[in-house]
């Protein structure tokens, strides 16, 4: 349905507006990214679009093609997995450039609108589509998961499970129970555009009150304490670090296994997204 108001939008240029992020009561909007533009276009300059690379042992190579990665002309901007000919399979990875974090007394939210491709879960072994949220840190040489990282959405083959996860700290286990990540999943609905968040609480001067909690439509499913994590410096990386924003998605690796003959490219594999925000009190 989202691929046909593409085309339409493509043909009737103007028809389609794209929906801006709502406000909220008590918060200022200090990044937001509708992704208006003519379809085929690439993000705007807010963004990096990557390519060539491939982590976790994933199968994908990222590209700038707008076959991966594209402005869809209906207000949106879509990640499609593709699998050529000869079985290589790219897509499409955007980073944000920019990086925010809470000011001591204040509260951050990150949230986007997000579509997931309409094929049947058995045609989606080993896609792996993510809205989530970088350290800076490992833009200037801190190795990641040192560098922190918040996933604030992921669903892997085709499972109707959401997944908030985060990652930090230096040795295997440790508080985030390296490499896995310490996660909390959440019911993913199966149609339509859905508000994935995550809000960063430091409203308390006590770090081992504050809060990174996760929403789906402005309801919370999980909330981790600096208490839950109890290292000072570890929580830093997550709660008082500057954070760029990721949007992708992946094919393979380590987590989902890779794709099999059943697997199905293209649109019906894709994320699609309508707004991304970053909100502080």
């Amino acid at each position: 349905m989202r691929f046909q108001q593409s085309l339409l939008a493509t043909l009737a240029p103007g028809l389609v507006t794209a929906i801006a992020p709502p406000a909220i009561q008590g918060m200022s909007i200090v990044f937001s990214e509708d992704f208006e533009g003519p379809a085929g276009a690439s993000p705007s300059n807010a963004w990096n679009v990557m390519d060539a690379i491939n982590t976790n042992n994933e199968v994908q190579t990222y590209t700038t093609s707008n076959q991966n990665v594209q402005i869809s002309g209906g207000g949106t901007v879509q990640f499609v997995p593709r699998k050529s000919s000869s079985g290589h399979w790219t897509s499409g990875r955007i980073e944000s450039k920019g990086s925010w974090t809470p000011a001591p007394g204040k509260v951050m939210k990150i949230e986007a609108n997000i579509l997931l491709g309409s094929n049947p879960t058995i045609n989606k072994q080993g896609m792996w589509p993510a809205f989530w949220a970088l350290g800076d840190a490992i833009r200037h040489g801190t190795q990641w998961p040192a560098s922190g990282e918040i996933d604030i959405m992921e669903q892997v083959n085709g499972i109707l499970t959401g997944y908030g996860t985060v990652h930090c700290g230096s040795t295997i286990g440790g508080p985030c129970n390296e490499p896995i990540g310490r996660a909390k999943t959440t019911a993913l609905p199966a149609d339509g555009f859905h508000t994935w968040g995550v809000t960063i609480d430091r409203t308390n001067d006590n770090w081992l009150a504050q809060t990174i909690s996760w929403t789906l439509d402005g309801q919370t499913y999980s909330t981790l304490t600096g208490a839950d994590i109890n290292d000072a410096p570890v929580w830093s990386t997550l709660a008082h670090s500057p954070l760029y924003v990721l949007l992708n998605v992946a094919v393979g690796g380590d987590w989902p296994g890779a794709p099999n003959l059943l697997t199905q490219d293209g649109y019906g594999s894709m994320m699609e997204v309508q707004w991304v925000a970053v909100y502080s009190s």
